[in-house]
């Protein structure tokens, strides 16, 4: 049986009560602080919605590579990066180094 709501949902509604409730109302100088809270709260909940594919996507990527090849390794490489970054800096995951 599946509580509701997930973890996820919980941190979600976090973050959206830090930023758009809290945030306007706190004094200047706690503002970052509720910012920093917010997306804090949002890294973990990709964490949880994205973590598990990352991780398996990461062993297939690596355990495919040709031992010696270092093209592949570093394609390997760069879609595990790609895929940390959706969960922690989502946006720079599309970077083509321009």
């Amino acid at each position: 049986m599946q509580y509701r709501p997930t973890a996820a949902e919980l941190l979600a509604a976090l973050a959206e009560l830090l930023e758009d409730t809290l945030l306007p109302a706190l004094d200047p100088a706690l503002r970052h602080q509720a910012r920093v809270g917010a997306n804090i709260a949002r890294i973990v909940q990709r964490e949880l919605e994205l973590g598990d594919e990352a991780a398996h996507q990461e062993r297939d990527l690596l355990a495919a590579v040709p031992e010696g090849d270092d093209r592949a390794l570093w394609q390997a490489m760069v879609e595990v990066v790609r895929a940390d970054l959706r969960i922690a800096k989502p946006g720079y995951d599309a970077w083509e180094g321009e």
